[in-house]
């Protein structure tokens, strides 16, 4: 279904963003069929290291800091739409996080074939228990209830060879994909950005190809320069 004539649908997560953990939340309990079909990508921000690697390769990641206004009210939004879904919500405290943390895990744990279960437990370590997910003992922890190897899990984030590897690919292909903020969707040419598209884009995911090819992308501004400002709403973060 999602990869019929190349309209490929996928999912870029991150474990930052409270929007994506209410998509996530989403697609679990109301689309498990799409949430199947979809391929999964983790998105992060970069930390330094990460940003020279992009560099070299001529992208910069996209980010716009955040006003004390947005931020003021992304905090009543997320309580309002947990609430709504039943969810209780903990609010994480993260102290200078390094995101590579918890996201380069989801590698090895993908290779075990536990990357859905990995996502869940990280995801309710974080919003649901109020846990830094950017320290490596949480994850350990995280690996140990899993039966995955913690050491390997916990040191991802120092591994250079995943970093350069498929850490550099997935930062890379946001760029190709568009993926300026989360929750991100795309199916083949359309994308989907927040929580309040998610239903759009399971329609086009369960809907499969319209007939003939693909419209080309829409004529616009330039990509770069378009992902270079602040466009958030209620549904996703930059």
């Amino acid at each position: 279904m999602a990869r019929e004539r190349g309209r490929v649908a996928r999912f870029y997560f991150n474990f930052r963003s409270p929007y994506s953990w209410i998509a996530y939340r989403d697609l679990m309990d109301r689309y498990p069929d799409v949430a199947q079909a979809v391929e999964w990508r983790p998105w992060w921000e970069p930390d330094a290291d990460g940003e020279r690697l992009m560099n070299e390769h001529g992208e910069t990641f996209p980010y716009t800091p955040m006003s004390r206004e947005k931020h003021l009210y992304i905090l009543q939004d997320v309580r309002r739409l947990a609430r709504a879904r039943g969810l209780d919500i903990r609010w994480p405290v993260d102290q200078d996080p390094v995101w590579e943390v918890p996201h380069l895990a989801y590698f090895p744990a993908l290779d075990a074939g536990l990357g859905p279960r990995y996502i869940e437990r990280v995801y309710r370590a974080r919003w649901q228990e109020g846990r830094d997910i950017c320290d490596p003992a949480v994850i350990a922890g995280v690996a140990e209830e899993l039966g995955l190897p913690a050491d390997r899990l916990a040191g991802a984030a120092g591994d250079r060879e995943l970093r350069e590897g498929r850490g550099l690919a997935a930062l890379l292909a946001l760029g190709r994909d568009g993926a300026f903020g989360v929750p991100f969707f795309r199916h083949g040419y359309d994308r989907f950005w927040g929580v309040d598209r998610l239903p759009a884009f399971v329609e086009s995911v369960r809907a499969g190809p319209r007939g003939g090819a693909p419209a080309p992308p829409p004529p616009g501004p330039d990509l770069a320069a378009a992902r270079s400002a602040d466009h958030g709403h209620a549904g996703g973060c930059g």
